[in-house]
């Protein structure tokens, strides 16, 4: 689940603030002090992939707040036989009664003590928005009944009521701090999750691996230990491209994110150079000032010609 996207970000930020709360422990113990930084990176791979299962056990309790509101609905027909029963053809969605009894999911919940117990009051605000919107009115219209229909009222629901969402983005940094960059990206690992599920695999189900393989937990490694070890290196490229007045003034975010970026053009040639100097310019533009984003594209692209021209990484835009 956690792609390099993500993984880059997390680099920039842990490595960042090993340089903003490190003062002379970073010099007398340097290693110890990179090794407890790169324990902290892995953490916060970790919660990014709670934040991940989390997301998607939001789903359950939406459903949950709405199994009540037809029980009480039945029980009050029951009662007054006035009007029609309540349809339970939301409530039956075949999709979400499978993530209900995922697994994987329910272990995650029981083993990290993670649910949505004392938001109950934010969920069924969302419910209550869900009910009504159209697409949810087409669903309990149609006659029609599929599990894809099933999952793909979920997806809908997803992408329209808890992706880009300000007060749930809101909430989740109170739970964590380490939540409060990570949802935008884990929404796209949410959402092709659904498109996954199918009916057949039942409870059984795989959710999406923390790492894709080996090599990717290998690269979140590599960048962070080689960006701090040849820091030294890194900034004496980007000093010698620059006047020394300039340097000198260059912001902190600006000067760690073309370091890292350093690290991962000349410890990584496989990975095209097109690809690593948008990655950072990227997150010069989300982490930096207005102006970092074209700042550090024109710098490391001079640094990065110049490496090839000295024969000193080889790389293709391909």
């Amino acid at each position: 689940m956690l792609n390099r996207e993500i993984i880059r970000l997390k680099v920039v930020q842990i490595v960042y603030a090993f340089y903003q709360n490190t003062g002379n422990d970073a010099v007398i113990n340097r290693e110890a002090v990179i090794r407890e930084a790169e324990k902290e990176l892995f953490e916060s791979l970790e919660h990014a992939y709670d934040l991940y299962q989390y997301l998607m056990w939001l789903m359950v309790e939406i459903n949950k707040i709405a199994v009540r509101a037809v029980e009480t609905a039945q029980s009050r027909f029951e009662r007054i036989h006035v009007g029609e029963p309540p349809s339970r053809k939301f409530i039956n969605n075949r999709f979400i009664n499978q993530l209900e009894g995922n697994k994987q999911l329910v272990a995650f919940c029981e083993t990290k003590s993670m649910n949505w117990a004392n938001e109950e009051e934010y969920v069924r605000s969302l419910y209550k928005r869900l009910i009504e919107t159209d697409y949810y009115r087409e669903y309990m219209k149609s006659e029609e009944s599929s599990y894809a229909d099933d999952r793909e009222l979920w997806r809908k629901i997803y992408k329209n009521l808890i992706c880009n969402n300000e007060d749930l983005e809101s909430l989740l940094e109170e739970k964590s701090l380490y939540w409060n960059d990570d949802k935008f990206i884990v929404d796209t690992f949410v959402l092709k999750t659904i498109k996954r599920f199918e009916a057949e695999n039942g409870d059984e189900q795989d959710l999406l691996p923390m790492f894709k393989d080996q090599e990717d937990r290998d690269f979140a490694h590599r960048l962070f230990a080689n960006s701090l070890l040849n820091e030294e290196y890194y900034r004496g490229l980007v000093s010698e491209n620059t006047k020394n007045w300039e340097f000198n003034r260059i912001a902190l975010m600006d000067l760690v994110i073309m370091q890292i970026a350093l690290a991962e053009i000349m410890t990584f040639p496989a990975i095209p150079l097109n690809v690593s100097l948008n990655e950072y310019v990227d997150i010069a533009k989300i982490y930096s000032t207005p102006r970092s984003g074209s700042y550090v594209n024109g710098l490391l692209d001079a640094i990065s010609k110049k490496l090839i021209a000295e024969k000193k990484i080889s790389k293709n835009n391909n």
